[in-house]
């Protein structure tokens, strides 16, 4: 690319906010696009990738990709870049997430033997929910949920007890729609939502019926704050139609998430 173009693409950039959110104009913000840009299926990807899925200039992707090198915050090998480990120590010292993961993984490992299905908590992070453990044995079931990954909150368990749990203001972005229909069962009435959630309130559990992925049921209870009564995360246990029944685990999920909302409390 001669200068003048990678000017013009730089320009292009000035003030722009990419489709990550990340502002274009700010050296951080072009870092944080070129971070953004590596997706769950990826392991490495060549410089002309980055440049084109970032919008930047190839100078611009060259320098702060090895800018990043140098932090190892990505690693860089004949084929490209790639994320490098440097990422995943300085998300295990963010310090909420860290606290809940250590309290909770007792008893997500405890849900997971009496049930043999997979589990999941996860927690609020704008209109998703973010998963940060999921444990699942040999037979687990086909599920969209990764660690580290985020669901919309209309369409799966834990995301409805969150939802219902989350304050006016988010439940009426998420209510004024679109509710995306991921499968053929997913709630896309703002209507039907709403009393839906008016009943997971009143009985302290939500249901997911094929309504993120066919085939798969699921469970999820919320863990409360003691003194504020607000949702800091929740917990699900998933299984395919056919083997399992998510009501016969409802007293399990609960138990588990008053559990974790418990020693949270005492700390």
């Amino acid at each position: 690319m001669s200068g003048e173009a990678a000017k013009q693409t730089d320009v292009r950039g000035a003030g722009a906010v990419d489709a990550t959110g990340a502002d274009l104009s700010t050296v951080l913000g072009k870092a944080v696009a070129v971070l953004r840009a590596f997706r769950v299926e990826d392991r490495v990807l060549p410089l002309a990738e980055l440049v084109r899925r970032t919008g930047l200039s190839k100078p611009t992707v060259h320098r702060i990709a090895g800018d990043l090198v140098t932090y190892r915050l990505l690693d860089k090998d004949q084929r490209g870049y790639r994320l490098s480990g440097g990422l995943f120590e300085l998300g295990m010292r963010a310090s909420a997430e860290r606290t809940l993961l250590e309290v909770a993984m007792p008893f997500l490992q405890d849900l997971y033997e009496r049930t043999r299905e997979t589990v999941h908590l996860g927690v609020l992070e704008g209109a998703e929910v973010v998963y940060i453990a999921k444990i699942g044995g040999h037979r687990q079931a086909r599920s969209p949920s990764r660690t580290g990954g985020r669901m919309p909150l209309h369409c799966t368990a834990i995301g409805k007890v969150l939802l219902a749990h989350a304050d006016p203001e988010l439940q009426q972005e998420v209510l004024a729609g679109p509710l995306k229909p991921w499968t053929p069962h997913t709630i896309v009435a703002s209507g039907l939502l709403r009393r839906r959630l008016a009943t997971i309130l009143e009985a302290g559990v939500a249901f997911e019926r094929e309504e993120s992925t066919l085939g798969l049921l699921c469970v999820s209870a919320p863990v409360l704050d003691t003194g504020t009564g607000e949702a800091v995360a929740a917990i699900s246990v998933t299984g395919p139609v056919g083997r399992f029944r998510p009501e016969a685990h409802v007293a399990a999920v609960r138990a588990a998430a008053a559990g974790i909302a418990g020693v949270l409390a005492r700390r």
